[in-house]
Formats: C-alpha cells, sequence, structure tokens
C-alpha cells in the first residue's frame, strides 16, 4: 500500500490488479472532488476572516465590463490594493456579460467575479449560487475599489442591498406624443412593481438605470404585473429603448444585522 490504513477503512477483494487500480484511481478522483466542494469559497464577506486564519494569500478576482478600457482601469486599480497579508491577483478579464465559463474558472480557481455595467446570463447565474461562487456588480469603478479594499480591511458593512423583484422583455416600442417612448413588454419572471426601479440590459451590458414613470395594463395604471402578463412601462428618463430589451426590476433594502 502507499499509505497506511486507519482504523474503520473498507478492504475490498477484486479479480485482477488492472480492476484494483482503477478502483483506486477512481476512489482518488471522489476524494479530490469532495475536498474541493467541501472548501469554503472565498466571498467579500469572509475574505477578512479568511485572512486572519491565515487561510488566503492570494484574492483571485475576474473581471468583466462593457468595454476593454474599463477592464484594464479595472485590473490595474485592483492589483494595487495588494498588500503584506494577501495579494490581489486579476487571473482573468474580458467584455461581456458573465458567462458559464467565468463561472466555471471562478470556482476552480476559489474566485471572486467583478462585473462593470454587465449581467450575468441565466445559466451563470444559476450555477453562481449552486457553486457558491461570489459575483459582484458595479456601476462605478470606484464603489468597486472601495468595497474590496474595505473587506480586504475587515470593515465591510454595507447598509443596503438589492433585492430582485422580476424580469420582463420589450417586445414592441410605441413613441407616444406628449409622452414619450413606452415599451410593450412581457414579465418573463417575478413581477414588475410601480415603485421598483428598472436595469435596462441589451445583450448582457447594462444600459442604464432608472425609475418607471408608468406602468399600465391596457389603459389602467396598475401597481404591479405578475409573470406572464403583458403590459406597458414608460421609464423617466431613458427613451432610447429597442425591441429584445430586458428590463430587471428591483429595490434597495435595508440590511438589518
Amino acid at each position: 500500500m502507499d499509505d497506511v490504513p486507519t482504523g474503520g477503512d473498507v478492504f475490498n477483494a477484486v479479480s485482477d490488479e488492472r480492476l484494483a487500480r482503477e478502483l483506486v484511481d477512481q476512489r482518488r478522483t471522489e476524494q479530490k472532488e469532495e475536498m474541493f466542494n467541501s472548501r469554503t469559497k472565498v466571498t467579500l464577506d469572509n475574505l477578512f476572516e479568511q485572512m486572519q486564519q491565515g487561510e488566503m494569500k492570494e484574492l483571485q478576482i475576474i473581471v468583466k465590463a462593457d468595454v476593454q478600457g474599463s477592464v484594464e482601469a479595472v485590473r490595474q486599480s485592483l492589483e494595487k490594493l495588494s498588500n503584506e497579508e494577501v495579494r490581489v491577483n486579476v487571473i482573468h478579464g474580458g467584455v461581456g456579460a458573465i458567462n458559464e465559463s467565468d463561472v466555471m474558472l471562478a470556482s476552480a480557481s476559489n474566485a471572486i467575479i467583478v462585473g462593470f455595467n454587465v449581467r450575468p446570463d441565466p445559466v451563470a447565474e444559476e450555477n453562481a449560487k449552486r457553486d457558491g461562487v461570489d459575483m459582484r456588480l458595479y456601476r462605478i469603478i470606484y464603489d468597486c475599489i472601495e468595497e474590496i479594499e474595505s473587506a480586504m480591511k475587515g470593515m465591510l458593512a454595507p447598509k443596503f442591498r438589492e433585492v430582485a423583484l422580476g424580469k420582463a422583455e420589450c417586445r414592441e416600442v410605441y413613441k407616444i406624443t406628449n409622452v414619450g417612448t413606452i415599451a410593450g413588454a412581457h414579465i418573463t419572471s417575478g413581477k414588475i412593481t410601480r415603485a421598483s426601479q428598472i436595469r435596462v440590459v441589451r445583450d448582457g451590458i447594462v444600459i442604464t438605470e432608472d425609475k418607471i414613470a408608468s406602468l399600465r395594463r391596457f389603459k389602467d395604471d396598475v401597481k404591479e404585473v405578475a409573470d406572464g402578463y403583458d403590459c406597458g412601462i414608460g421609464l423617466e428618463r431613458f427613451n432610447d429603448i429597442k425591441e429584445g430589451d430586458i428590463f430587471e426590476a428591483f429595490i434597495m433594502e435595508e440590511y438589518r444585522d
């Protein structure tokens, strides 16, 4: 044997040595996967704790942004945060929506994903939840630098968090005199409420964030529209709506520890 067995280990008798070796390789692979899956994934919330325990020598980050210039600016700014306790290392940077391969890389590398003016696609979002990958999405570069620096100092204490309400897809665009642009939208998940904020996403890129000016079902003003229904949505400031745009409705709520 390569190493000493421990009490309680099970011995299996097999017909030939080749089968024995295959079983050993298979079980070693399963053991490695089990150890990997049980490892605590790094998040901004547990970063300082892992640094204190000596578990974090390097903070791996994947950066996705809407333009290449932002990717490089973020990479340089983040890597300058390195200190004696932990080195910040951007292992991948790219343009466009956060996708499945980004989440797979983050999971395998124990990295966090930082996004600027981009959103995860549905598969990436589901996989990140399943694998415990921390995704942080920002509109302003300074907010990201400040939040990661605070996490490294153990002072991360966000007062507000985003709560997703629902999504709608723009199916038609109407230009109405004295009113502006109205999106004929279909609610694809959750609900859209009159009080919710709206993020307009086009091909995975965040175009703008705005508030709802009008929410209608047929000719009636309504307070909310549920999954599966059609409605008309007008935004307060943004008029450059296009068919296929995705409206993400959300509210900001205060943390209560």
